[in-house]
């Protein structure tokens, strides 16, 4: 099993999104996607993502809000869980990041960016902030389609 934490930081009505392009064997390549990374042994949650943030970064997070929990199945892979969160709450100076390009992508704008199709019903439960935590499971096969998003949330009981 895989555990990792995502990270939406928010500035003047915009997210903070990674265009994943530096990496060859990315199963994100090419998709926008919030900032974070896998835990190490001995983490908690919020440890990792504070860590991630500013490798990913360069900025420090001085608190996150927990919104919930991603459970994404790909194919035959091992299913990876990604605790999710959101901040507005940070300092420092942007640096480049090794793995593609940030950018500060306005709310309204991130459903046109090439994005996992998953994703996009996170970012809605994200967006509207009448949602109270999460848990969203999105299943994919080979092929990158998504053939399940599921939620435990009546009204999101069955997605797709």
């Amino acid at each position: 099993m895989k555990l990792s934490t995502l990270c939406y930081l928010e500035k003047n009505g915009c997210y903070l999104m990674l265009h994943r392009t530096k990496k060859q064997e990315d199963v994100n390549k090419n998709k926008w996607i919030g900032v974070g990374g896998k835990l190490e042994p001995g983490e908690a949650p919020e440890e990792c993502l504070f860590r991630e943030v500013l490798e990913e970064t360069g900025l420090s997070l001085g608190s996150c809000r927990f919104r919930g929990m991603l459970s994404f199945i790909y194919d035959e892979q091992e299913p990876e869980y990604i605790f999710t969160y959101t901040s507005d709450d940070f300092t420092g100076e942007m640096t480049d990041c090794d793995e593609g390009e940030l950018q500060w992508i306005p709310k309204d704008s991130i459903q046109g960016l090439e994005l996992w199709e998953g994703d996009r019903y996170m970012l809605h439960m994200l967006l509207d902030d009448r949602t109270e935590i999460f848990s969203l499971k999105l299943c994919y096969d080979k092929d990158d389609r998504l053939i399940e998003a599921s939620s435990l949330l009546p009204v999101f009981k069955r997605l797709k």
